[in-house]
């Protein structure tokens, strides 16, 4: 089997020749730059890293350590991938554990007198802050939903040309010249954590205070939301073999809002955007990223199309491998779950590290139905023979 055909199978529940494997593929699946940066002094990899995504601080992964770590799939990005920022030219950079790294020339950070790290809009706000000694930017924009948006004069705007030809570049290059799968990371807000961002607390009061409110809101979305599919997929055709959205339920310790809220509320205008992607092409494959504790709505997430569930948060409660495997094996496909990001890759041991990701492979595997990949991207301080031991046990 070649990479797409491993893929396509293992979400099609048909057990491929190997697992697949997702390594660094999408921006939840992807690898800090710190830490791909020593990863590539390991392997021997003599190049400069560079920095695509200055949200998450994740590198751009080359063709090298891609097939060096058995990689499957990639994804389609847009050249502006963080805070309006294009992915245009290169300079030199430093993160602040002093890893040399190439970032965009057009990122021009703002540091202030105690070392915290600004990016403004072009507008002239404060739009994210990295602090002193961070390895993130966090965001400081606000959400319509949390800024309570009149849904008649909000939209969401239609991709620019540039985007789509960049975008039409990228899926002609990964079809043409390579056999992995495709991934297309859609244009969206997310209606449920996006909207409401910069004003959490005030968002999910609305949710249940004002809910005409909210679903006038959401039309309005998904009506922005469906034009820019059409125009994406008119730009990169039937190269696509995924499409992923994002938008974050769950928690640590459970789901954000009640299930009830979130399936009568929250989940029909996901049901009406998978829905169209679908009637657009049914081949597509709906990958959802979803964070935390779902378990008492990924049975809802199926019924409304979602064919694969990413980055399946095995440290959060209720999300026991087995338990998911046993309740929604040959439902869904598990793309993620390999090995956990929030202790044993970064502080395990290597022995530990094999441990847990051949454990994954033997619960997740039979049938088909699992993309080996890291719970969520792979953090700074993870060391390059755990990263290596994790992949190389579920090759």
């Amino acid at each position: 089997m070649n990479s797409r055909e491993r893929v396509l199978a293992a979400v099609g529940h048909r057990e491929p020749d190997r697992v697949p494997i997702d390594f660094g593929a999408t921006r939840q699946t992807g690898i800090m730059a710190s830490a791909y940066h020593r990863l590539k002094e390991r392997l021997g990899i003599q190049s400069e890293t560079y920095v695509f995504d200055l949200y998450q601080m994740l590198a751009e992964v080359e063709r090298s350590v891609r097939e060096r770590m058995h990689a499957d799939a990639v994804a389609l990005f847009f050249r502006r991938v963080a805070f309006g920022i294009p992915n245009r030219g290169k300079k030199p950079w430093r993160l602040n554990d002093g890893t040399p790294v190439l970032v965009s020339a057009a990122f021009e950070p703002e540091i202030d007198e105690r070392g915290d790290c600004y990016i403004r809009s072009a507008a002239g706000e404060r739009i994210a802050q990295m602090p002193a000694g961070g390895y993130y930017f966090d965001s400081l924009e606000t959400g319509p939903g949390a800024a309570h948006a009149d849904p008649g004069r909000w939209s969401i705007p239609p991709l620019p040309e540039d985007e789509l030809r960049f975008l039409e570049e990228q899926a002609r290059f990964w079809r043409e010249e390579t056999d992995y799968a495709i991934i297309g990371e859609m244009p969206q807000v997310e209606l449920f954590s996006g909207l409401g961002k910069g004003g959490f607390s005030d968002w999910m009061v609305t949710l249940m205070t004002e809910e005409n409110y909210v679903r006038e809101l959401y039309e309005k979305a998904i009506e922005g939301m469906t034009a820019n599919f059409d125009l994406y997929y008119e730009a990169v055709g039937n190269r696509l073999d995924i499409v992923k959205f994002n938008d974050d339920l769950g928690m640590q310790t459970g789901e954000f809002a009640h299930p009830d809220l979130l399936r009568s509320l929250v989940l029909p205008y996901y049901k009406k955007y998978i829905d169209h992607i679908k009637k657009r092409d049914s081949r597509l494959k709906v990958f959802q990223h979803c964070c935390g504790s779902i378990f008492n709505i990924l049975g809802s997430l199926i019924e409304i199309g979602v064919d694969i569930i990413n980055p399946v948060q095995t440290s959060a409660a209720n999300m026991e491998p087995r338990r998911l495997k046993d309740t929604f094996g040959g439902k869904v496909c598990f793309w993620g779950g390999g090995i956990e990001t929030q202790h044993t890759l970064p502080f395990g041991t290597p022995g530990e590290v094999v441990a847990q990701a051949a454990e994954r492979v033997e619960i997740f595997k039979p049938g088909g139905g699992f993309v080996f990949a890291a719970v969520h991207n792979i953090q700074s301080r993870s060391p390059p023979e755990n990263i290596l031991a994790a992949f190389d046990t579920a090759y």
